[in-house]
């Protein structure tokens, strides 16, 4: 059942490659190469092609701007299925922006440290892998001090997003109070991911002027990062983004030091690595709640809601045991329901919580993941293993689909799963969860 079940998630990732050397998440519904996606589908292709898996990263990497940035989309290609598109990013208005290719011009999580670093754990050759990972991981490296340089407003180790894509948590119900106070125009345009899937697991109109009135606000300041700062209503430190950027800085020091030499790269990821951890640690985390949470940079208050982003840190290392027996505690309380498949993606105790609509509420199996070896590392193994079966019992029931219903028992459809079909990174993460070696 295992191989058959990988032989599936192969021929998703197969058919999701495309001729420019990437892999789209899904068909129809996103047509173009995105940042963390590209990770995640890496990881999944080293375990049966290590070439396909350098030559996503690669693509990927091409498309970075020349202070270090990384978009969150690359317009490899033309296509009419996805809004918005490059015409309304505009990236160009930037000066230091690719010139070989469109893009947007924001961000996702920078997930290529650690998946660079789980690249050489799978390769048989180590030889080779090193060799590819010399080449390409300055510009990680560069992509982490542009986060650093331009993003940490405060210079504590924290750096802000200032768009809920750039989160990658889209809808989550962690902005609601944001667009609250904010009341941009009415858009006109075309939906397209609406034609693709049921508007109900998708956001709103309304919750779409205020995503493309924040690109507007950036490009009305040529996607210059301080006047963002200055301007943006939306500017937010996220503990996923940010234990991402903890577990990857952890990631680069390693293999820095597998390759040897660069001990000024070395001494400035130290640097950062501890002053990141003890500010996540002091800022970010509410005893209260027993959980990480969003920090609002507009209103200097934290955002007091618990998602499967408040237990990202496990992942990246930062909190202590006390902090992580606390954290696993307010996972299984609010979470752990038996009824429930972990994790959900949002508090299925808070009345925001929805089990259809994108990240507010169903599960994703690429949090899963991060979850799972978090958990893992942690000594959690028995929690661990509950969410590794969980998301495997999904995808073997409904298909590789984009996110699940959280409800084992759910009175709204017979299929539970939502969003994309066949999306890559589902089936590559599937790959990786059964491939682990143990």
């Amino acid at each position: 059942m295992q191989e058959q079940l990988i032989q599936r998630a192969i021929t998703v990732l197969e058919n999701n490659f495309q001729k420019g050397g990437f892999t789209i998440p899904s068909k129809g519904l996103y047509p173009f190469q995105w940042k963390w996606d590209s990770g995640f589908i890496a990881l999944g292709f080293a375990h049966y092609n290590m070439k396909r898996a350098k030559k996503e990263i690669e693509t990927l990497l091409d498309a970075q701007w020349e202070n270090g940035f990384i978009p969150h989309i690359i317009f490899h290609t033309d296509s009419d299925t996805y809004f918005p598109g490059p015409d309304f990013h505009q990236s160009s208005l930037h000066p230091q922006a690719s010139k070989k290719v469109r893009s947007t011009g924001m961000t996702q999580p920078p997930v290529f440290g650690f998946i660079l670093q789980k690249l050489y754990e799978i390769a048989e050759d180590k030889e080779d892998i090193l060799k590819f990972i010399r080449t390409h991981i300055d510009k990680v490296y560069d992509n982490h001090v542009y986060f650093y340089e331009n993003r940490d407003i405060n210079d504590e180790g924290l750096v802000y997003i200032y768009h809920n894509w750039e989160s990658g948590t889209d809808n989550s119900p962690m902005w609601d109070d944001i667009w609250e106070t904010m009341n941009p125009p009415e858009y006109t345009f075309e939906r397209r991911d609406t034609s693709h899937v049921d508007p109900a697991q998708r956001p709103s109109k309304r919750e779409y002027d205020h995503y493309l009135y924040i690109i507007d606000i950036a490009k009305k300041y040529l996607y210059d990062d301080t006047k963002i700062a200055e301007h943006s209503p939306f500017l937010v430190q996220d503990p996923l983004f940010n234990a991402i950027l903890i577990k990857s800085n952890s990631a680069l020091i390693q293999l820095y030091k597998v390759l040897g030499g660069n001990e000024d790269k070395l001494s400035y990821l130290n640097e950062q690595q501890i002053k990141s951890k003890k500010t996540l640690n002091d800022k970010l985390y509410n005893d209260e709640l027993g959980a990480y949470v969003h920090y609002d940079l507009r209103k200097n208050m934290q955002i007091p809601y618990i998602s499967s982003s408040s237990f990202s840190p496990l992942f990246s290392g930062a909190p202590d045991k006390e902090k992580a027996e606390r954290l696993v505690n307010t996972m299984m309380t609010k979470f752990g329901d038996e009824d429930r498949y972990l994790c959900a993606s949002f508090d299925p105790t808070h009345e925001r919580f929805d089990p259809r609509k994108y990240w507010r509420g169903p599960v994703w199996i690429n949090l899963n993941w991060m979850l799972y070896n978090g958990l893992k590392n942690y000594g959690y193994q028995e929690i661990a293993d509950r969410v590794k079966n969980d998301s495997l019992q999904l995808i073997e029931k409904y298909g590789f689909f984009e996110y699940f219903d959280s409800r084992k028992s759910n009175p709204d459809s017979e299929n539970s799963g939502y969003g994309g079909d066949n999306f890559s990174w589902s089936a590559a993460l599937l790959i990786d969860f059964l491939k682990e070696k143990t």
